[in-house]
């Protein structure tokens, strides 16, 4: 096994594949159905999958009503699911299948759990429907009338029967799942709740639901809903073509939700069996449940009711030695939703919390003007459109707002102009300083080779420019009872790609400051599609999104029309940062871990799933190209940025992303170190 490919499995990066499986089965016949059955468990195993979910009473049928009194089919599908269970000793795949058991002269609605010939344990349903069309009580007995915990059948014995069952994994020990049945979903407080608080990361639901106008979309919320608030995955399969139409129709239902995200769905009545992969992150499960104490609280405060359940402990052979990618599509901006209607609508919230942030401090002030600089740059056009609009709320004339273009030794006259229009066409008073001559001053008062005529571009000349712009800011503040507003985003912040103190890095109040530079791009795109801001200011919005970002702080040849220093190539792509940034910030995933999904993402533009870009700006990156600039983000992070973000500005918090404020999601120490995460690059090959 090569150790690109063991690196390029999903299951060494604590994903799992899943199967929730949708047969086609006819009513009574266990000998058709069992058949059915292992030849799709078998299509399952051959796809990768660990774990594969059927409909509840599959082997039977759901729709048998009074048929399951009758002897013959209860032996019939106990002598299907012998077959199962047989052919199952050659696939490693743990097998769900929901199957009719007389116990004690009882007779439960059961879900069997096996794998590899082995029964691991059965659950048998807790809640049995008994209103409108459902009539279970005239057939089966709830779970907890039963007088066992454990059954013996077909040949094995001490097999682990109950509602509390939590399936491990021990080999994977994320992988701890739970069955429920159907209903049991449906009630005020479901078995699965208490599953989760136990320790189940994935909760299974073997179902029928039969389908009515506008049960779907229902199921969907119940299903979502449980995943979010259970931080678990929920895979269910509910019945679909075969059963009977005597009185009721079946839409065959598969879902894969995680912690309420759709990850797959089935074609709802099909008139095939169908097969629903969905890839699980188990780390994400984890860590969410870490990070939100509320769920330890909950286990605390059920404690009692906790106490019943019982642990299956078993091992799987997980197919590690082979190149399996995530089937799983994972945006390759996480910040940005690629559906337009989505992306439409985050868009618009992601102003409204900005403008009312910036609406709040302004009044709070008691100010009467915004100063702002613009650069004909992402960051400050989008600050200068919350202001625009935070004035047109607060009922103010745009004059209000001050803006300031002021060039220095490297502004292109690409972006000198773009700001010029954009100041102009927004409505903002507009004034213009040039920076130079009290640059020159500083570089001569601290001796700086530059004043003498030496073209050296240290980090001390560019941040002389930077300081001069922000201290001219200040005290124009200072002049005009007026508030500094901000423009450094997330992303900077990130990476620490801003001057410290009296620089871009400081303000008196910041609103980009949790909006990532991938979020700019599509927010200023936005307001340029939507005409927010008048036609006459969309142009200048396209010309500014066309720019290549720079800091525009060294000089050279502006022959091309762009600036000459590039920020990409010193940072990375903030397309690619933004990913890393995202994984790392909201979820603490291991950088290898990061890795693998940014590979999964973006190694090949046919997969980024963004129609409405121009081919020529799609890029691709290889794990050579990830593991590169990840060095660089890990670094910048970890070790050199912190203490810029310890200090920064108020600003809104405005994503689930996160925040990198002190105040707010992320605490940290400004000495701490990279080398642990830096030692985990070794796991990704070159």
């Amino acid at each position: 096994m090569s150790q690109q490919h063991e690196f390029l499995n999903l299951y060494n990066h604590n994903f799992i594949r899943t199967a929730v499986i949708i047969p086609k089965l006819k009513v009574a016949d266990p000998e058709f159905n069992s058949v059915e059955t292992i030849n799709l468990l078998r299509q399952a195993m051959e796809n990768k999958a660990i774990l594969a979910v059927f409909p509840e009473l599959g082997i039977s049928a759901y729709s048998c009503e009074d048929l399951f009194h009758q002897q013959t089919l209860l032996d019939g599908c106990l002598a299907g699911f012998h077959k199962i269970l047989e052919a199952s000793r050659s696939m490693p795949v743990i097998g769900i299948v929901g199957l009719p058991l007389q116990i004690d002269s009882l007779l439960f609605n059961c879900a069997v759990v096996f794998y590899r010939g082995r029964l691991l344990g059965i659950t048998p349903k807790t809640y049995l429907p008994n209103y409108r069309e459902f009539y279970e009580l005239r057939q089966f007995t709830p779970a907890d009338h039963s007088l066992r915990d454990t059954i013996d059948l077909l040949g094995q014995s001490e097999i682990p029967f109950g509602n509390k069952l939590l399936f491990q994994v021990e080999n994977q020990p994320l992988l701890t799942f739970n069955i429920e049945i159907c209903e049991d979903v449906w009630v005020p407080i479901p078995p699965s709740s208490f599953a989760a608080l136990a320790g189940a990361t994935v909760l299974v639901n073997l179902s029928a639901s039969n389908i009515t106008v506008g049960k779907a979309d229902y199921r969907r919320q119940l299903v979502a809903n449980q995943s979010g608030r259970c931080l678990a995955a929920y895979l269910y399969s509910a019945a679909g073509l075969g059963e009977s139409t005597t009185d009721l129709a079946w839409d065959g239902h598969g879902m894969v939700c995680e912690n309420g995200t759709m990850v797959a769905e089935s074609k709802r009545f099909s008139y095939e069996e169908q097969i629903v992969y969905g890839d699980l992150d188990l780390d994400r499960l984890v860590q969410e449940r870490m990070r939100q104490n509320s769920f330890g609280q909950s286990i605390h405060r059920f404690r009692d009711a906790l106490q019943g359940f019982r642990t299956v402990r078993f091992s799987v052979d997980l197919p590690l030695d082979e190149k399996i990618s995530l089937e799983r599509r994972y945006e390759r901006f996480p910040f940005v939703p690629s559906d337009p209607a989505r992306r439409d609508e985050r868009c618009r919230e992601v102003y409204e919390i900005q403008v009312q942030a910036l609406v709040k401090r302004f009044k709070s002030t008691g100010a009467d003007k915004m100063i702002i600089g613009i650069s004909g740059g992402l960051d400050s056009t989008q600050a200068l459109i919350v202001c625009a609009r935070a004035m047109d709320v607060m009922g103010l004339s745009r004059f209000h707002i001050l803006a300031y273009t002021m060039p220095g030794f490297a502004t292109s006259q690409r972006t000198l102009e773009q700001a010029r229009r954009l100041i102009r066409t927004v409505g903002c008073t507009y004034r213009e300083i040039d920076i130079r001559p009290s640059c020159h001053q500083m570089l001569k008062d601290i001796g700086h080779p530059f004043h003498e005529g030496q073209p050296v571009y240290d980090v001390t000349f560019e941040n002389v420019q930077a300081g001069e712009r922000t201290s001219h800011l200040f005290r124009l503040a200072n002049q005009y009872g007026g508030i500094v507003v901000g423009t450094s985003d997330l992303s900077e912040m990130a990476l620490g790609w801003c001057t410290y103190g009296v620089g871009d890095h400081m303000a008196h109040y910041h609103v980009n400051a949790s909006v990532p530079k991938t979020l700019i791009q599509y927010l200023i795109r936005w307001t340029a599609l939507t005409d927010q801001l008048g036609p006459e200011v969309s142009p200048v919005l396209d010309d500014i999104l066309e720019t290549e970002i720079s800091p525009e702080l060294v000089p050279g040849d502006e022959t091309s029309g762009q600036p000459v220093q590039r920020t990409e190539d010193i940072v990375g792509p903030y397309e690619l940062q933004d990913f890393t940034l995202y994984y790392t910030l909201r979820l603490g995933y291991l950088p290898a871990k990061v890795a693998f999904m940014a590979w999964n993402a973006w190694h090949d533009k046919r997969i980024s799933g963004w129609p409405d870009i121009p081919e020529s700006k799609q890029h691709e990156y290889s794990l050579h190209d990830i593991k590169r600039w990840l060095n660089v983000f890990l670094w910048r992070f970890f070790k050199t940025s912190q203490f810029k973000r310890t200090c920064v500005p108020n600003s809104p918090k405005v994503g689930s992303g996160g925040s990198l404020s002190p105040r707010g999601d992320w605490r940290a120490p400004s000495d701490g170190e990279a080398v642990a995460w830096l030692a985990e690059l070794e796991r990704i090959p070159d």
